[in-house]
């Protein structure tokens, strides 16, 4: 599936041009510019100076770079979009990267057919409201053709691997942006923020690059790609900063509702089509929100009376556990879970 329509991206600069009484120089003395010694240091970072970035603004700004390094270095890259909140943020950063021109990437999703309805509408929202072309790989296709088959605890997340990587070979995209943090868990800790992968799309932590002063190597051999994370140095509190600090918007499955969950292995999980709940498992109605979104057969959500985007980011920074080790139940399935996903080839 790809939608079209016209692009339509939002401004964003690059930051402030010092002035030149900022860059250094001399008096007629043959001193040093007092002024000029200031703008010098502030360019440099220290803390106070009015040229210093603030913690956002030096993520922000890598992340921009990271974008426009890949444009420089690929011919067919791809954002991977699935409405959640980082691949939100990962494309508000793309439109900044580039504006006041278009995104010159495509978007993929791999739909499990098991994803929450309030996410797909925005996702198809922000589709048609920004004029980008959106690729959809679905797993149930696959699971149509005899291609894959149905778990037995009817979750979907492992099985989007299959046709993740026959969308990237069909369209041939050399180069995949994820939304992946190395906050989220330890196999994504490992990540560099370019990531080659195999002609199999598997991932070997052994053949990784050094990526000192953020230079980013990008060769790869016929067959192979590369993931790239531009989101890798943030954390979720970051993220959340972010959004509130340039008002994104975002799904409303994120901030405290009303919701029909029931209990299984220590998660609210929703009732779906994919096979929940069981016999003996009991629906109940509580105000609950998503720190994370995905299959519904794995995505748990929380008790929260987080409604407002400062509300949540006040629940985040009393946290004590990331995201995905609260509400991810496909990351609990062994130690090594995400681990074993990735050198298959998942995100």
């Amino acid at each position: 599936m790809t939608t079209t329509t016209e692009a339509d991206g939002a401004a964003g600069p690059d930051g402030p041009t010092a002035p030149a009484a900022s860059r250094g120089g001399t008096d007629s003395t043959g001193g040093t510019d007092a002024a000029g010694a200031a703008g010098a240091a502030g360019i440099a970072g220290t803390a106070g100076s009015p040229f210093a970035l603030s913690h956002l603004d030096a993520l922000e700004s890598e992340a921009v770079h990271i974008f426009r390094e890949v444009a420089g270095e690929f011919e067919r890259p791809v954002i991977l979009f699935s409405g959640g909140k980082d691949s939100i943020v990962m494309l508000h950063l793309a439109l900044k990267a580039f504006a006041p021109a278009a995104v010159p990437f495509a978007l993929l999703h791999v739909d499990t057919g098991h994803n929450f309805p309030e996410v797909l509408d925005f996702r198809d929202r922000t589709v048609a409201e920004h004029g980008l072309r959106l690729h959809v790989a679905s797993v149930q296709e696959f699971i149509d053709a005899g291609r894959l088959r149905e778990r037995p605890d009817g979750t979907r997340n492992p099985l989007q691997t299959v046709p993740l990587l026959d969308a990237i070979e069909r369209n041939r995209f050399d180069a995949v942006f994820g939304g992946g943090r190395r906050d989220e868990e330890k196999a994504r800790a490992k990540e560099r923020v370019f990531s080659l992968r195999d002609e199999f799309g598997g991932w070997n932590p052994r053949r990784q690059r050094p990526e000192l002063w953020q230079l980013y190597n990008g060769r790869h051999s016929p067959g192979e790609h590369v993931r790239v994370f531009p989101l890798s140095n943030w954390t979720e509190l970051d993220v959340w900063q972010y959004i509130a600090r340039e008002k994104i918007e975002l799904p409303a499955i994120y901030y405290a509702h009303e919701r029909e969950v029931f209990a299984r292995n220590g998660m609210w999980l929703a009732p779906g089509a994919w096979g929940g709940p069981k016999d003996g498992e009991r629906t109940e109605t509580r105000r609950v929100r998503y720190r994370t979104v995905g299959d519904m057969s794995c995505t748990g959500a929380v008790d929260s009376g987080a409604d407002t985007i400062e509300a949540v980011i006040a629940e985040i920074a009393a946290s004590r556990l990331t995201e995905r080790g609260a509400t991810r139940a496909d990351d609990k399935l062994s130690e090594a879970a995400m681990e074993d996903r990735k050198r298959e080839g998942y995100f």
